[in-house]
């Protein structure tokens, strides 16, 4: 047993196909005061503020943790 060994994938494992999971998020762009408390928190770096306003960045790179939603202090956020 060599030490390549220990790093083989599982054949199963190596065809698991990834679904990309589509996540919608809106955003009350008149309700935002640009606190930019969403931004810093999102884990996966998918919002931005743009012109005083909180936008989504890349809908694709969400993973729907809603740790956005939580934090936002006007409830601005909607992500399902």
């Amino acid at each position: 047993m060599g030490l390549g060994s220990l790093f083989k994938r599982n054949k199963k494992d190596s065809k698991k196909e990834e679904v990309a999971e589509d996540c919608h998020i809106d955003i009350k762009t008149e309700e935002c005061d640009s606190c930019e408390k969403c931004t810093i928190a999102c884990p996966n770096n998918v919002l931005q503020i743009v012109d005083e306003s909180c936008s989504v960045r890349d809908p694709q790179v969400c993973k729907s943790c809603k740790v956005c939603m939580a934090i936002c202090p006007n409830d601005c956020i909607t992500v399902n």
